[in-house]
């Protein structure tokens, strides 16, 4: 079945579904699903979890191996499936199929990817397997609805802010959930927000509160990299960094535009003009000219190797992995900017 992302703690209440399938682009709305979920499960005895990175080229006889390899004293275990592209191969199709057909009593499944287009929703394999499943569709949020969302969140946080506070963020953050969730994080830092307690927020405290960042902002570092701007990536790398900002927000951006540029990449090895899968991917005509150049110099393996970066360093915030997260970001532009 498809639930929205507003139905899903009904959705858990209601029924335990094997299998939940994420799927979008809105990196916080994901995150904030996938936290639901597992706190579900948790809650039902799932305490272990087994995390796959799902890949070109991932070996799904792992995760099958897993599904069979029950013990008479095993504990419950969930297992995550992090997909870092939208479509299946058919051998990930036919594991999957597997599970559900087996949908083992020690065994729940968590699918998290990106946004699955129409077409893939209408195949024949996805109508067999609907029933068994909750596709969970994380969509974007529009400017329209941003204000509200912002509030909410600021209430949330303790802060009551006016209408000129909400267009002040509004501006800032431009659609961008994560930074959004990391600017409410902040004012609730610096303006004393307690539990319990309410603070009025006016725009004029918010600009005084948080120093205006428009100098070094991820969507620079977007466009520097995309032109192949080495020095100039370097630097708004370097502000972004001093002003302390999260290291995953600026991760975000980059998988962005590399999920982006693989899909048109992908599209133009089989056999589209560069113009047509641009358009069908949904490019800007403003943006045109800088995908041209990045598309120039890098190939889908160039692609699928930053990607992989990209998932180290994910690690390397999160402290699964022993590396400095700024340092590998430095080293992944340098590798967007160069690479061909």
């Amino acid at each position: 079945m498809k639930i929205r992302a507003d139905q899903l703690a009904a959705t858990l209440r209601r029924e335990s579904m094997p299998l939940y399938w994420l799927a979008g682009d809105e990196i916080l709305l994901l995150q904030e699903a996938a936290d639901e979920i597992r706190a579900h499960w948790r809650a039902a005895g799932f305490v272990e979890r087994e995390i796959y990175h799902v890949e070109r080229g991932f070996d799904w006889d792992d995760f099958l191996y897993e599904l069979d390899a029950t013990s008479l004293f095993s504990e419950r275990k969930l297992l995550e499936l992090r997909l870092y592209g939208a479509k299946l191969d058919n051998p990930g199709r036919e594991a999957i199929g597997a599970y559900l057909d087996k949908a083992p009593e020690d065994f729940r499944v968590l699918v998290s990817g990106p946004r699955i287009d129409g077409a893939s929703l209408r195949t024949q394999w996805f109508k067999k397997l609907e029933s068994r499943l909750a596709l969970v569709q994380i969509w974007p949020l529009d400017r329209a609805r941003l204000p509200a969302w912002l509030r909410q969140r600021l209430n949330r946080a303790g802060i009551v802010p006016d209408s000129s506070a909400v267009q002040v963020l509004c501006d800032r953050v431009e659609g961008n959930l994560l930074a959004a969730q990391q600017e409410i994080d902040k004012l609730a830092l610096l303006a004393g927000a307690e539990p319990g307690a309410e603070i009025e927020l006016s725009g004029e405290n918010v600009l005084r509160l948080v120093a205006d960042s428009s100098r070094y902002d991820p969507g620079k570092l977007a466009e520097a990299a995309l032109a192949g701007e080495t020095a100039r990536a370097q630097r708004v790398l370097a502000g972004l960094r001093a002003e302390g900002v999260f290291p995953l927000i600026v991760l975000a951006v980059i998988v962005r535009e590399l999920r982006q540029l693989l899909e048109i990449r992908e599209k133009m090895d089989q056999g589209q003009e560069p113009g047509q899968a641009m358009a069908s991917s949904r490019v800007w005509h403003s943006r045109k000219n800088l995908v041209s150049r990045a598309l120039g110099r890098l190939d889908a393996d160039d692609l699928w190797r930053m990607l992989a970066h990209c998932m180290r360093i994910d690690h390397a915030v999160k402290g699964l992995q022993r590396a400095n997260p700024w340092d590998e970001l430095s080293l992944l532009l340098l590798r967007f900017c160069e690479s061909g």
